[in-house]
């Protein structure tokens, strides 16, 4: 499906505002896969002519930009834990480790967070990721050139250009799926880059299991982990019934029957937000099918769920 002009206009002010975080345009391109700086400076100058649809599509998916939907993002209570570990460490350049449960909103605060802050720099982590790939990763994040750059000159020039900023922040998502050898490898950059920049790790509870482990056998690098993230993990609160009202009710479900159809269906799947996010869907359809008798209401929208 081609995209319309109005979606291409909220990736244009998407990356906009991606560029105005990194010191020049340029940087900013290297930071994107797929991208020449010229692509980026055609589209912000509104010459689109020559971009092609995948183009636009694979800007919007790294810029986070929600294209050809009005889905609300909902400040539950995870979401404000997580925005506090966030603010806090690229406040006072810190270490934390937050924990959630999947489905608790961990990827899409990060990103929004990175989004909306200057100096922020999201990056995935995966289990398949060596030494070289990590640190390319974050190398482009920052927005550096990494063809013929050794490792090791690599990670100079990320401590080089992160400890000139004022709070910079590095947020690694899904940091229990990093393999051994990349695992404590963070220590090093954590060595170098102490009071300087701040870290902040999002992962499941697995994590928890494993440090233990770890820590048990002795294993090179996790107490060295351990120490730097205080010794203790930022356990999130659980999502509930009353952060799936609010999503619901900002999503435009108000009606009272399909808001506790939603919580119902949710709970059996431990209120995870991509579940709430698919009931919801699923809810709306119907909904045009078939209108509740009690669709409208006024007072619906007032529902508190006990």
């Amino acid at each position: 499906m081609k995209l319309t002009k109005n979606e291409k206009g909220q990736i244009q002010e998407s990356l906009k505002q991606y560029v105005s975080k990194y010191p020049s345009q340029n940087k900013a391109a290297q930071s994107l896969t797929g991208t020449s700086s010229a692509t980026v400076s055609s589209i912000l100058q509104g010459k689109w002519e020559n971009i092609s649809d995948d183009m636009w599509r694979n800007l919007a998916s790294q810029l986070g930009t929600t294209t050809g939907t009005d889905w609300q993002v909902v400040e539950t209570k995870a979401y404000q834990e997580m925005v506090f570990a966030m603010n806090d460490a690229q406040t006072v350049k810190n270490v934390t480790w937050v924990v959630g449960e999947a489905g608790c909103g961990k990827t899409t605060t990060a990103k929004l967070y990175a989004g909306e802050h200057n100096e922020v720099f999201y990056i995935l982590c995966s289990e398949d990721m060596k030494k070289s790939d990590f640190i390319r990763e974050i190398a482009r994040r920052i927005g550096q050139k990494t063809e013929g750059y050794s490792v090791r000159e690599l990670l100079d020039r990320i401590i080089d250009d992160l400890i000139q900023m004022n709070a910079p922040l590095l947020l690694f998502d899904e940091a229990d799926k990093l393999p051994e050898r990349v695992f404590h490898y963070f220590i090093d950059l954590y060595n170098r880059l102490e009071d300087k920049c701040g870290i902040v790790f999002f992962s499941t509870s697995y994590i928890k299991r494993r440090m233990t482990m770890g820590l048990r056998y002795n294993k090179c690098g996790y107490n060295e982990i351990h120490s730097r993230i205080g010794r203790k993990f930022f356990e999130l609160e659980r999502t509930g019934a009353h952060d799936v009202y609010a999503v619901c009710v900002a999503n435009g479900i108000t009606d009272k029957a399909r808001i506790s159809e939603v919580v119902r269906d949710s709970e059996e799947y431990e209120f995870d937000l991509r579940r709430v996010k698919k009931s919801i869907h699923r809810v709306k359809l119907m909904t045009k099918a078939s209108p509740s008798p009690s669709e409208g209401n006024s007072n619906s929208g007032k529902t508190v769920l006990k």
